[in-house]
C-alpha cells in the first residue's frame, strides 16, 4: 500500500479545533472567519484553496468565483454545508477547544452528530479564571479557587485534556518557577480589581504549573496567530526552562508552531513530553505548501511526536482544508523517502497511521477514557 493510500483510508484524529457555526453566514461574516487579519481574504493562500479545493464539496467547478462560492453556500444552508464539510475532511475524532466563543459554536456534540463522529472537550485555562472572576473570588482564595474550578471542570463527562493561550496573554518568556502563594495573591488582587482577561505573568505562571498538577495532556498555542499575538513572544523556544521542569509524565502539546516548526520540533526531540503539530498553518498556507511546512516540522522530531490538527474555527471548509493538506503534505513526504529508498513501505504506512490517528489516541487515551 502506498503512503497516500494508507491516509486516504485512516479516520484522523483531530487533537484540536473549535466548534463551527451553525447558523448561515453573509459575506462580510464568512470572510471574517476565512483570515486572520484584515486582507481581501479569497486573495489569500486560503482564500485561494478554499475556491480551489472546497468549490467541488459544493457541487462547483474548481476555482469557482467568489460570488459563486458564496451564493451556491447560501443555497445549501448553514447545516448541509457544514455537514457536507465534516465528512469531506473524514475526521472520525475531534477534541474540541470550547474557550473561545465570541460567535456562537456547535459544541462538541453537536459537532460530532453533524460529523457522524466522536467527539471530547478541551478546557481553556484562562476561560476558567475569567469565569472565576466574573463570578467573585477573594485574592486570597484564588489560588484555591481556581484549583477547585480546574479540577471540577476536567472531571466533566468528555473532557480529555487542557489549554492555555499564554503566548497570547504574556508570551513564554516568564519566569519558570512555580510562583508563591503569596506572590499569586499578591497579584490576584491586582488583577481582581481591574477590569479585563487574564494576562498577568504570575497568575499565568500560576495557570500553567496547576495545568501540570492536574496532569492531563496540555495544548499550547504557540507561533503565528491573529494580529493581537506578538509573534517574537510566541516562539515555544522560550518555554526550554519551563520544560525542562515539567514531569515526563505531563504531555505538552505545542500547536501550529509556524514559523518557529523548527524551534518546536527541537523541543519535541530533547523533551520526553513535548509533542506538536502544524495546525491551522496548513489550511493557512494550502494543500501547495503544507508539506514544506511538515518537511521542516519532521527534519528531527520523532514520527511518534507528530500529531494532527485543523485548529478548524466557525467555517466548516478548515475542516475538508486541513485534513487534505494534512493527508497530502505527510503523504508526499513519506512517499519521497521511500522513493529515494531512506524509508521501507511498511515503516512509512505505520508512520502515517502514528501521526494521523495513533499518537493523539495514546496521548489522550482515547481508547480507554470512556
Amino acid at each position: 500500500m502506498r503512503v497516500h493510500e494508507a491516509l486516504a483510508e485512516l479516520e484522523l484524529v483531530d487533537h484540536h479545533c473549535h466548534g463551527v457555526v451553525p447558523h448561515d453566514l453573509d459575506r462580510p461574516a464568512f470572510e471574517s472567519l476565512l483570515t486572520e487579519g484584515g486582507v481581501t481574504p479569497f486573495d489569500t493562500p486560503t482564500g485561494i484553496a478554499v475556491r480551489r479545493h472546497c468549490a467541488p464539496v459544493l457541487d462547483l467547478a474548481p476555482h469557482a468565483h467568489p460570488d459563486e462560492y458564496l451564493a451556491r453556500r447560501a443555497e445549501l444552508g448553514a447545516r448541509e454545508v457544514n455537514r457536507r464539510f465534516l465528512h469531506a475532511a473524514r475526521t472520525g475524532t475531534f477534541c474540541v477547544d470550547t474557550g473561545h466563543t465570541p460567535l456562537p459554536l456547535t459544541t462538541p456534540a453537536e459537532l460530532a452528530d453533524a460529523a457522524r463522529a466522536t467527539a471530547y472537550e478541551v478546557v481553556r485555562l484562562e476561560s476558567v479564571a475569567e469565569r472565576l472572576k466574573a463570578g467573585g473570588v477573594e485574592p486570597d482564595a484564588y489560588a484555591e479557587e481556581f484549583t477547585r474550578a480546574v479540577h471540577e471542570a476536567v472531571r466533566a463527562p468528555g473532557v480529555v485534556g487542557v489549554k492555555s493561550v499564554a503566548a497570547y496573554r504574556t508570551g513564554f518568556g516568564l519566569d519558570p518557577a512555580r510562583p508563591a502563594p503569596e506572590e499569586v495573591t499578591r497579584a490576584a488582587r491586582t488583577w481582581l480589581a481591574h477590569a479585563g482577561r487574564l494576562d498577568d505573568a504570575v497568575l499565568v505562571r500560576h495557570l500553567l504549573w496547576t495545568a501540570v498538577d492536574v496532569g492531563m495532556p496540555l495544548q499550547l498555542h504557540t507561533g503565528f496567530g491573529d494580529r493581537d499575538i506578538r509573534l517574537h513572544r510566541a516562539d515555544p523556544s522560550l518555554l526550554t526552562d519551563w520544560l525542562d521542569a515539567v514531569p515526563d509524565r505531563v504531555p505538552v502539546l505545542l500547536l501550529h508552531c509556524w514559523p518557529y516548526q523548527r524551534q518546536a520540533a527541537y523541543l519535541a526531540s530533547v523533551f520526553g513530553q513535548v509533542y506538536l503539530d502544524v495546525g491551522l498553518t496548513l489550511h493557512h498556507v494550502g494543500p501547495a505548501r503544507a508539506g514544506a511546512v511538515l518537511a521542516e516540522a519532521l527534519e528531527i522530531t520523532p514520527f511518534g511526536k507528530l500529531l494532527y490538527s485543523s485548529d478548524a474555527y466557525g467555517v466548516a471548509e478548515f475542516y475538508t482544508l486541513g485534513a487534505l493538506a494534512f493527508r497530502r503534505g505527510l503523504g508526499d513526504l513519506l512517499q519521497g523517502r521511500v522513493d529515494a529508498g531512506e524509508l521501507s513501505p511498511p515503516d512509512a504506512v505505520r508512520l502515517a497511521r502514528w501521526a494521523g490517528a495513533e499518537n493523539a489516541r495514546r496521548i489522550y487515551r482515547l481508547s480507554d477514557r470512556f
